[in-house]
Formats: C-alpha cells, sequence, structure tokens
C-alpha cells in the first residue's frame, strides 16, 4: 500500500505548517504489514478554496483537508466546485466549527468526513486513512448534529430548508443580480453559482429566478415584499 497523498487548506500557515510537520513526522498505519507504506505524504497547501480547487486538480492527492471558513473563498464552496468537477479526492473537513450552519452545507456539498481541529493526533490519521478509502468520518459531535437535523420535524417536513450560501445567492437575485455578479461578489465561479441555483430550484419547487424569488417571499426566505 502506498502512502496517502495529502493537500492541506487552511488560511493560518501556522496550521498548515503543523498539520504538514505532523503528517510528515507520522510512521506507518500500525495495523498495516511491515514495509507496506500507508504512512503520509503532502502534496501541497493551500490559504483559500479557490486556491484549493486549483491545486486539487493538478495535484490529485488523495484527501483535502479542508478548513471552511477562510477569506477569498471558502472551504463548502470549494468542495461543492470539486464535487462538481468530479475531482477523485476525497474532502475532509477540518474545522474549529460544529454548527448547524457550518456541518450540514459541507456535508451536502459532499464532504466525505468532518472533524474537529480539537481532535487528537491518532484520531485524525485514521480520520484521513478512513477518508482515503471512501469511508465517513465524523466528530462525536458532529454525528450528534446530523441525526438531531433528520430527525427534526422540520427536516422531515420537505429537506428544502436553504443553506446560508443558498439564501445570499437567493437575496442576491432578487436584486436582480446576474450569475457573473453574484460568482464576484461571493468569490466563487458562475459554474458553482449555476450549482447552487438548480439545488434553490428544486427546494422551493420552481424552474427560474422569478419564481425561486416569488417562493422565497410567499415562505418568509426573503422577508415580505
Amino acid at each position: 500500500m502506498t502512502d496517502i497523498t495529502l493537500l492541506i487548506v487552511d488560511d493560518h500557515p501556522v496550521v498548515r505548517d503543523g498539520l504538514r510537520g505532523m503528517f510528515t513526522a507520522a510512521g506507518p498505519d500500525p495495523g498495516s504489514d511491515p514495509g507496506s507504506g500507508s504512512g503520509f505524504r503532502v502534496l501541497g497547501e493551500a490559504s483559500d478554496g479557490r486556491e484549493a480547487v486549483e491545486l486539487a486538480l493538478r495535484l490529485d492527492p488523495d484527501v483535502v483537508l479542508m478548513d471552511l471558513r477562510m477569506p477569498g473563498g471558502n472551504g463548502v464552496d470549494a468542495i461543492a466546485e470539486l464535487t462538481r468537477l468530479g475531482a477523485r479526492a476525497r474532502v475532509l473537513v477540518l474545522t474549529t466549527y460544529d454548527t448547524d450552519t457550518d456541518t450540514l452545507p459541507a456535508i451536502e456539498a459532499g464532504a466525505t468526513g468532518y472533524l474537529l481541529k480539537d481532535a487528537p493526533r491518532e484520531e485524525l490519521f485514521g480520520a484521513v486513512r478512513a477518508a482515503a478509502e471512501g469511508r465517513t468520518v465524523l466528530s462525536p459531535a458532529v454525528a450528534t448534529r446530523l441525526v438531531t437535523a433528520v430527525r427534526s420535524p422540520a427536516a422531515q417536513a420537505a429537506g428544502t430548508a436553504l443553506s446560508a450560501r443558498e439564501g445570499e445567492i437567493l437575496a442576491l437575485v432578487a436584486k436582480g443580480t446576474g450569475n457573473r455578479a453574484i460568482a464576484a461578489e461571493l468569490f466563487i465561479s458562475e459554474a458553482t453559482v449555476k450549482t447552487h441555483l438548480t439545488h434553490i430550484y428544486g427546494k422551493l419547487g420552481v424552474n427560474d429566478r422569478a419564481a425561486a424569488v416569488a417562493a422565497g417571499y410567499d415562505r418568509g426566505i426573503l422577508g415580505r415584499s
């Protein structure tokens, strides 16, 4: 088994340096056969979501360790873009945030796992190995939140709640903002805007921008007209 290749994405250089050093110094999986490899090799680092997409496509790592809240391009949009482009890399979110507004959009966008930065190093190593194999890994706190969200009456009623990013895009659409302008304002690609719009239409049960805005006002998502 060869080493697992990684791309580290975080806007803090100290965090990136620490993770690189940790994975570089890590030995092979204790459960693997001696001499079989299965250690880690860091291929590169990115400081925001847009750079993460570019490097992930170019370097083709097994796993992308993805922070979420970064200036210049957030993690959720990067995950959605990598999913849309069919990138081979599995994305393991590694962040300090475990709120519903962070966890649910990341999982919906295509993240394979979600771990908090206070996780012990061996847990992190195990999570990366599991992600590389395509297995879902969730920190206990995040797993509890997801179960609660799935069981909540609101989620069962429709499964149509817009994510925070989808709400932002719908609000801009309501102002008459075009896709290119939305992409520029939110630091995402036009393709990602179109993907979000497709999800918005599906959740609201509509087929176009005008109907989406009308439904947004009708359901109180955009306030009252």
